[in-house]
């Protein structure tokens, strides 16, 4: 798990630790286009991480992509947040697809770095439904952070080991 806050450097971070195992890379994308900003954004990603990364979109199924997954890859998935995001929007049981994906991850043949993003160090949220995405986000981080054997924090750029011993 990778784990920081917005434009912490966190996920080209992730992008470094997967690419070092010199492994097929997949990548497994959460976010949605819901704008041309957002659109944007996702085209950058992909430019950035150049053709040797399969993709698969994920916005709502990861469970599902992850289980598509060779056994011989590596696999990136950025971001839980964006999955956490789109998965509160669509209505769903949050506390139950959190232990799917978290059952889905630990099954998975392959090694999986997931890139979350740390909220909990805001102020506390002014109205109920950002209060309430604040908690289950704090939640995911802390059954991704125990199934993980290693957490890194990336803080401005530089990587923090929480746990276990990076390679």
């Amino acid at each position: 798990m990778v784990i920081g806050g917005a434009r912490s450097g966190k996920s080209r971070f992730a992008e470094q630790m997967v690419t070092a195992t010199g492994r097929p890379r997949v990548y497994i994308a959460t976010a949605e286009a819901w704008d041309d900003e957002m659109r944007q954004r996702i085209a950058t990603h992909r430019e950035d991480r150049g053709p040797d990364w399969q993709t698969i979109e994920a916005p709502h199924d990861l469970a599902g992509a992850l289980a598509q997954v060779p056994a011989g890859a590596v696999v990136l998935v950025d971001c839980a947040t964006l999955w956490l995001t789109n998965r509160m929007l669509a209505e769903a049981d949050l506390a139950a697809e959190t232990a799917t994906l978290i059952a889905t991850l630990e099954a998975c043949p392959a090694p999986v770095v997931v890139v979350t993003n740390e909220l909990g160090w805001s102020i506390v949220p002014e109205n109920a439904l950002a209060r309430r995405f604040r908690d289950a986000q704090g939640r995911l981080n802390q059954a991704l952070a125990a199934a993980s054997g290693l957490a890194v924090a990336v803080i401005a750029g530089l990587p923090v080991t929480l746990k276990g011993e990076r390679p």
